[in-house]
């Protein structure tokens, strides 16, 4: 199984931006999906960016054109850069890796139920 890291959260204003880095190691060739989801207080932990084998990449219409997944594969390290944040962006951020063949959008849409690996998480708090 895949041990995943997250750093780089933070605290900024609205408007700003943020880059978190999730550090895999382990079975990472195993891990055919990755993303990352959030959680805010009194909401369910919702998909925000993924990224498949292809390359393809999926994102929640909230963030489309404002944030940007991407992977340094010599580094095991997946990204997520957040531009134009918003308050509502205010979360813990996790990211989570899975074996399984699925495409972006599925892992975007079904990974909080079936991913079987997840980081601590790293926590981004946007102000008004």
């Amino acid at each position: 199984q895949v041990q995943l890291v997250e750093s780089g959260g933070g605290s900024v204003q609205s408007g700003g931006s943020l880059r978190s880095s999730c550090a895999a190691s382990g079975d990472r060739q195993r891990s055919l999906v990755m993303g990352w989801f959030r959680h805010a207080p009194g909401k369910e932990r919702e998909g925000v960016a993924t990224l498949d084998s292809d390359g393809t990449t999926s994102y929640v219409e909230s963030v489309k054109g404002r944030f940007t997944i991407s992977q340094d594969n010599a580094e095991n390290t997946l990204y997520l850069q957040m531009n134009s944040l918003k308050p509502e962006d205010t979360a813990m951020y996790y990211c989570a890796a899975s074996p399984s063949p699925v495409s972006a959008r599925y892992f975007l849409l079904w990974g909080t139920d079936e991913a079987p690996s997840w980081g601590q998480g790293t926590q981004v708090t946007v102000s008004s």
